[in-house]
């Protein structure tokens, strides 16, 4: 399936409910954590879209900040029938020029997209380089840091 005529915006209010069935579609997985309404709706300002031409959502990314020098890509997701047609990359770099606007020296994930991350410039990273991402975890799910697959890669961006 190739899909045309696509770009990348600021969310806004209306597509609060779909970033949250988008992301929460690939949390029973493990891939996603799951999201709220109104987590969505306080991180608004976070999130990129992926916009087919009819404005529909293809795929969503958000950033997370940790401190003012360090931000984690979070809520990741695409469409199903858009998986490999490079949109994970786009909203990606997206996010990571969001953190450079934002004046962010580095920017972590932690995902099983190992190749994804690494193609997109980022480098393993051991998850301990981030102890408040672990103590997140441990608040929201502590099933997350038990998970073996996951990694943590990281890019630095100053």
């Amino acid at each position: 399936m190739t899909i045309l005529n696509t770009r990348i915006t600021r969310a806004n209010e209306t597509d609060i409910p779909s970033l949250v069935s988008l992301n929460n579609r690939y949390s029973a997985a493990g891939l996603t954590l799951a999201r709220s309404p109104e987590f969505a709706a306080n991180h608004l300002s976070d999130y990129r879209v992926l916009r087919d031409a009819s404005g529909g959502i293809l795929g969503c990314v958000s950033l997370d900040e940790y401190s003012p020098s360090v931000a984690e890509v979070i809520s990741l997701a695409v469409e199903a029938d858009a998986h490999g047609l490079g949109y994970g990359r786009q909203l990606i770099a997206a996010g990571v020029e969001l953190a450079r606007i934002r004046g962010y020296a580095e920017l972590f994930a932690v995902s099983y997209a190992d190749e994804l991350f690494l193609s997109c410039g980022f480098e393993r990273a051991p998850l301990s380089t981030y102890p408040e991402k672990i103590s997140r975890y441990q608040k929201v799910d502590s099933t997350e840091i038990e998970v073996g697959e996951k990694h943590c890669f990281a890019k630095q961006l100053g």
